[in-house]
């Protein structure tokens, strides 16, 4: 049965590393997950983290703010894949909301 699990991310990167998860260790097709703003505005989430905080290289700080509108939805569609292995790894990765449709 086809369904569509998402989960709602405070970070881009968590939102991130959930995609990472999904692909590299479980072998969903990349094509089958979607990223994007929960709502209309851009946004890198609701919390800063990662290259949002910190420039990356040593010794360099970190210009500018990022655009904190919203938390970062991250949708899978399953077709044969587990859905419940799907919504774990999103839950595993720091997702604040999982829902299916």
């Amino acid at each position: 049965m086809e369904r569509t699990i998402t989960g709602h991310f405070a970070t881009r990167r968590e939102a991130e590393l959930a995609v990472e998860h999904l692909v590299q260790d479980h072998g969903i097709a990349r094509t089958d997950v979607f990223v994007q703003a929960s709502g209309a505005a851009n946004s890198a989430g609701s919390r800063a983290a990662g290259a949002d905080v910190h420039s990356g290289h040593p010794g360099v700080g970190k210009s500018g703010k990022p655009e904190l509108e919203g938390e970062i939805e991250v949708s899978v569609d399953c077709h044969a894949d587990d859905p419940e292995v799907v919504e774990a790894i999103l839950k595993e990765q720091g997702a604040r909301r999982v829902g299916s449709q």
